[in-house]
């Protein structure tokens, strides 16, 4: 007969018998490990909610003291890194809609005549609003930099104007008091280009198509071969006089499909929900979004090729998809994360797609535009495809 009576000695071998089987699952256990260890390096170095050092130009119209001081303020502010001094507001713009620089700062003639004269002159500062938390608590620096920055400059009659008074302010578009603001100088006319009003949405929704196509056909993809392998179809596909090149595209083509179906349903949502605009062409649009899918798609191939079972597919779909979505700059502010962590970012090709995708969507920028941005994809396509080829075996030893 079968003791029924519970035994802890059964208990304690069952126990070793599943610590002795993780420990030969060697990647599961790595995986197990190297997961944690991830999270607590990009959550805790990565990360920063406060980026500093946003890249700014500067035009510079007037070049009395308190322009030099003014501009000198908001270095040592530490929320602007002047860059760039162009030549006129028309190429600042132009730096600003090519994602070249976070601000630009225009300084109107006669700065410092108009402001010991108590005119309280505007300086326009144009900011590119497409992610409202990469440059919000910079705007709100502003609003305590202007009187702080001239105290020194001022004198007589003007200095009057640092007590009290009328007050300046910042605004989407004008020079409306806000209370921290009243009592400067001059006044802050804040222009927040491509998402005037701020909303959050601008920035989430069209970053989902990104990190939802990441997801989804890096899955799908690392899952195809692995699949095949743990049922035994593997073989009469390598009995076949398949090549590995035409393995790879037949496996991908589908999932292409689907990315495609996947897309017009997150469009919609984003036209009639959320009402997100489409600024640029939606034929270009198309096509960026097909070079950013064959990228994954060859990631995912990569890891079927890598993976012994579906359990290690998957466990190397999250390892990639939890530094693509944390360093790209979908949740967080992409100019906040110090450089080691950019680089990173830089070398995933979703940091590329997010900038492609809002820059249609929000900019309306063309194909030259986002040149800068596609080359880097497909960098990345033909080593992950390379990789993934290589990698591929005509038999199963």
């Amino acid at each position: 007969m079968t003791d029924r009576r519970f035994s802890l000695a059964r208990v304690v071998a069952i126990f070793i018998k599943e610590v002795q089987q993780m420990l030969r699952d060697r990647p599961t256990f790595a995986m197990a490990v190297g997961v944690p260890i991830l999270q607590l390096l990009l959550f805790g170095y990565a990360i920063n909610t406060d980026p500093k050092g946003l890249p700014t130009a500067v035009v510079t119209q007037d070049r009395g003291p308190m322009a030099r001081s003014l501009v000198a303020a908001m270095e040592q502010s530490g929320y602007f890194r002047i860059q760039s001094r162009p030549a006129s507001e028309h190429d600042g713009d132009a730096m600003v809609e090519d994602g070249e620089v976070q601000f630009l700062i225009v300084i109107p003639p006669d700065f410092s005549r108009r402001i010991l004269r108590g005119e309280r002159p505007a300086v326009l500062v144009s900011v590119d609003a497409t992610d409202p938390s990469a440059s919000s608590n910079a705007l709100a620096a502003l609003a305590q930099l202007g009187a702080q920055a001239l105290r020194r400059d001022l004198v007589g009659a003007a200095a009057a104007g640092t007590s009290g008074g009328a007050g300046g302010g910042i605004a989407p578009t004008t020079s409306i008091a806000t209370g921290s603001a009243a009592g400067q100088p001059f006044e802050w006319r804040i222009h927040r280009r491509y998402n005037p009003e701020g909303l959050s949405r601008y920035n989430i929704v069209p970053g989902l198509i990104g990190t939802i196509l990441t997801m989804t056909m890096v899955m799908l993809t690392g899952l195809a071969m692995t699949r095949e392998r743990e049922r035994g179809t593997m073989e009469n596909l390598l009995a076949t006089p398949v090549r590995p090149l035409e393995v790879m595209v037949g496996k991908i083509l589908p999932y292409i499909v689907l990315g495609y179906v996947q897309l017009g349903v997150i469009l919609l949502a984003a036209a009639l929900l959320f009402q997100i605009p489409m600024a640029g062409s939606f034929t270009l649009l198309l096509a960026m979004i097909g070079v950013f899918m064959l990228a994954n798609l060859a990631v995912g191939f990569t890891f079927s090729t890598l993976a012994k079972n579906q359990l290690q597919a998957l466990q190397a779909t999250f390892f990639f998809f939890l530094p693509s979505m944390l360093l790209s700059g979908f949740m967080f502010p992409f100019r906040g994360m110090p450089r080691w962590a950019q680089v990173i970012g830089e070398a995933l090709p979703l940091t590329h797609f997010l900038r492609i995708v809002r820059g249609i969507m929000l900019k309306g920028n063309g194909f030259m535009q986002l040149l800068p941005e596609l080359w880097p994809m497909l960098v990345f396509l033909l080593v992950a495809g390379t990789i993934a080829l290589m990698r591929y075996r005509q038999t199963l030893d």
